[in-house]
């Protein structure tokens, strides 16, 4: 939805990728330089208009019409508001066939601030024509004007919190799908009592209703209660996530932003998806729990390590809790891990993954080392959140903490490849497209998505510098309910296993943001965890449960999710 998808595609994948940094999409177009995410924004979306006008053979201002029917009803008429205001502004910039580059800078919203180097996404033309250099736009921002303002308030809505929008007994549970429902933790089975959720203990053995909504409830002939029947005894527990954007699985269809693929059909999704902060927890490494609905916007199958530990023992039906945000890092915990929700009395334990891969070592800022969380910052915030789970969590529990990425694949694997924004003229590589927001000041990762390997390799060193605080944590804390354990990231393994098999690194990265795994690699990220979980945690994952077909030959699908 470039006019709010840019508004949510720079927007979120810059508000989302940075997160807590700014969750009001107005305050954060005010954030970079020489434009920021205002440029950004106005590049990807006359990049849009250009290249569209170009395949189809018609003025730029009908390309945008053209882009604003391919979208949704809710999102199309703003955007057509929009475009029937900046109309006259395009017919006035645009006759002489700039490039979106020189167009935004035509129009304002890109400039050169006094010191900074002129930024551009595209190749430079032959005459150079420089707009505004030192100039900033005195129009309003992106988000102030007719169609835009009404988008950013819809972003405005999905990004302001990390509570289901819908939970009437405040078990932090919910009916709904979307805004922190049903995509990111098991369905409630009774909205209206607080006691009755995914993974709680069951009340009188489910004989009268299913308590804990696992879809096991009732009673045979002879008066004996299903629940005791199939699971009492069987070790039942639950599969939790605290992380940041890779967790959530953020992904950014590629055909939104490759001119020659873009169709209503691509875009038909886009505010379920939306709703879901453009993240697809459903469908990620550690929650998913669906086949993947949209196969032709995002490519590859679905696995998880709550589908093998359901898989292993059908009572765990349900019991899963996806609290992943954009742009988390240890520091923001203090809010996010507040809604996590588990009675450590009456609950059973979980299996709970800290996996803040990357924001802690990743920003936007030029002097990107100076604002990267320092070893001691790491423990005090570790160390929060660690006694917050001794609080929460049940006895049994097992908690994993994930050591942070080593980001230098990003750059190694992509630099040369062409971006999906470049797809018609093959005129924008990964490495422009890094430089582009690294020169705006918007990157969401300065250390690792940048040309200069010397950078590269110090954003690593912190990283395991912070992986060394990890890992001393991981002996030194002495938790109450949960046994505490240190894991390398097994991003890495699965790139490295990925191309021992005959691929390529970069067919598992996103090819928008090329920052996060895709949907293969979050597939094949579920199964390195799960046989790391086998091998060397047995009694984590616990007995697979013997009345597995007798439960599916006596409840079928469990109610579903």
């Amino acid at each position: 939805m470039s006019l709010g998808k840019t508004v949510a595609f720079v927007l979120v994948f810059v508000i989302c990728l940075h997160g807590s940094k700014a969750s009001r999409s107005r305050n954060f177009l005010n954030f970079g330089a020489n434009g920021g995410t205002n440029c950004a924004t106005c590049t990807v979306i006359f990049t849009f208009g250009e290249q569209l006008a170009t395949i189809h053979n018609e003025t730029v201002t009908k390309s945008l019409e053209r882009f604003c029917n391919y979208l949704p009803p809710a999102v199309a008429i703003p955007c057509k508001v929009f475009v029937d205001y900046i109309a006259y502004e395009i017919i006035r910039v645009l006759p002489a066939k700039y490039n979106p580059d020189e167009a935004c800078q035509g129009l304002g919203f890109c400039f050169t601030d006094t010191g900074e180097e002129q930024c551009h996404l595209f190749p430079k033309p032959k005459v150079s024509r420089v707009f505004n250099a030192g100039r900033k736009r005195a129009a309003p921002n992106i988000c102030e004007l007719p169609g835009i303002k009404e988008i950013c308030k819809l972003i405005d809505k999905i990004f302001d919190g990390h509570m289901p929008a819908v939970d009437l007994d405040g078990d932090r549970f919910s009916v709904m799908k979307t805004f922190r429902g049903t995509s990111w933790r098991g369905k409630d089975c009774d909205d209206g009592s607080k006691d009755i959720h995914p993974g709680s203990r069951p009340h009188f053995s489910d004989v009268n209703k299913d308590t804990n909504c696992n879809g096991i409830y009732g009673a045979d002939s002879s008066g004996n209660a299903y629940e005791d029947q199939l699971c009492l005894n069987s070790q039942q527990r639950g599969a939790v996530v605290l992380g940041d954007s890779i967790s959530a699985h953020f992904h950014l269809p590629r055909e939104w932003f490759n001119t020659t693929e873009m169709s209503y059909v691509v875009f038909e999704p886009l505010l379920n998806i939306l709703e879901n902060e453009l993240d697809w927890p459903e469908l990620s490494s550690m929650t998913g729990f669906i086949p993947n609905p949209y196969p032709m916007i995002n490519h590859g199958p679905t696995d998880s390590v709550y589908m093998r530990l359901k898989a292993r023992n059908r009572c765990n039906h349900r019991d899963y809790q996806n609290i992943a945000v954009n742009g988390a890092r240890s520091g923001s915990m203090d809010d996010i891990m507040l809604s996590l929700f588990r009675n450590p009395t009456a609950d059973y334990p979980v299996i709970l993954f800290y996996a803040l891969v990357g924001n802690d070592v990743c920003n936007g800022h030029p002097d990107t080392i100076d604002h990267m969380t320092k070893p001691d910052q790491m423990k005090n915030n570790t160390m929060k959140t660690l006694k917050y789970l001794d609080q929460t969590l049940p006895k049994g529990s097992h908690v994993f903490l994930t050591a942070l990425a080593d980001g230098r694949v990003l750059y190694d694997s992509l630099h040369n490849r062409i971006h999906p924004i470049g797809s018609l003229r093959n005129d924008v590589t990964y490495a422009n497209f890094y430089d582009y927001f690294n020169c705006l000041q918007v990157s969401p990762c300065t250390g690792w998505m940048n040309s200069n390997d010397t950078m590269r390799n110090l954003t690593t060193e912190r990283a395991n510098e912070l992986n060394s605080i990890l890992q001393q944590l991981s002996t030194e804390y002495q938790s109450k309910n949960y046994k505490l354990y240190y894991v390398n990231n097994p991003i890495n393994q699965v790139l490295n296993e990925y191309e021992k098999n005959g691929g390529q690194k970069w067919e598992l990265l996103e090819p928008v943001d090329g920052f996060h795994s895709n949907q293969i690699g979050q597939a094949l990220t579920a199964k390195v965890v799960w046989e790391n979980l086998e091998t060397n945690y047995p009694d984590v994952i616990g007995p697979e449960n013997p009345n597995n077909s007798k439960i599916e030959q006596i409840f079928g699908l469990q109610g579903g999710y």
